[in-house]
């Protein structure tokens, strides 16, 4: 039993570990660029400023990590099309940050000018749950 045990913890280490170098380099060269332009997506369609709080802590592979790519590119890809009028830029412009991290299920909530998003590692929050979210 004792074994087993310690097996389970030597196979469970891996996955604690504090990210190496495939995984900084993976949020430098792709995460932060791609977080960048969902920013500059949001102030130039929609006019607002939008900082976003990536807990880099809670994503220790590069597999977590392109949740928070596709969540900001989605941004980017839709905040022109969104934004195309002066009631569409005031919903979206109520959101003052973004706060993004891996947890137990994937979710999205909005409240007092703050996005809470969070990924299950298997799936993202989309487009449209951050519009229904800021829309109400």
């Amino acid at each position: 039993m004792k074994i087993s045990k310690l097996a389970a913890i030597i196979l469970l280490l891996p996955l604690t570990a504090f990210a190496g170098k495939a995984e900084r380099d993976f949020m430098s060269n792709e995460v932060e660029p791609a977080v960048k332009a969902a920013t500059v997506g949001l102030k130039t369609s929609c006019g607002c400023d939008v900082k976003f709080d990536i807990k880099a802590d809670s994503f220790q592979t590069t597999d977590d990590m392109f949740k928070i790519k596709h969540f900001a590119s989605t941004i980017k890809d839709n905040a022109g099309a969104y934004c195309a009028d002066a009631a569409s830029k005031k919903a979206i412009c109520k959101m003052k940050s973004i706060e993004f991290s891996k947890a137990a299920s994937t979710y999205l909530k909005f409240a007092a000018g703050k996005v809470t998003a969070t990924t299950d590692g298997t799936s993202q929050p989309s487009w449209e749950m951050l519009t229904r979210e800021v829309d109400k």
